[in-house]
């Protein structure tokens, strides 16, 4: 059981440090769009969040969850989290920077939804049944 708990516990941790890596990625692009493009600030966000996740699922998938699972497929379940999170929090962004609130505060109050939500769906939908087959689980 203690085995089981450590190998879950490095995998949550190995998921936030790569949810921050995405987060960096996110918030320098989201300076660039927003900053130096000029773009309106739900733009840039919503542009920022698909580099993102892309930047996120990748590594995840291949070193969190290990999964040599169908590709295709989990990037379909990956995307229909995004189904409802992307205009979700594209709206808030909207929203809140509309009434006044900091664009990079908001951007931030995003990024930390989407990881405390996206965790238990990757792990529970997304890669489910795959969790810990690739060749690097294998070793």
């Amino acid at each position: 059981m203690g085995k089981m708990k450590n190998k879950e516990l490095l995998r949550s941790l190995k998921f936030l440090l790569f949810s921050i890596s995405a987060g960096i990625v996110q918030l320098i692009s989201f300076t660039l769009l927003n900053e130096v493009a000029g773009l309106k600030e739900w733009l840039s966000y919503l542009i920022a969040l698909c580099l993102s996740v892309l930047w996120n699922f990748t590594f995840n998938r291949k070193f969190t969850f290990r999964s040599a699972g169908n590709v295709p497929k989990a990037m379909c379940l990956a995307a229909l989290f995004y189904v409802v999170f992307a205009p979700a929090s594209t709206w808030l962004e909207s929203y809140l920077a509309g009434i006044g609130w900091n664009e990079y505060l908001v951007t931030l109050v995003n990024m930390v939804l989407n990881l405390v939500l996206e965790f238990p769906y990757q792990k529970y939908v997304v890669f489910r049944n795959s969790i810990d087959t690739n060749e690097l689980a294998k070793k």
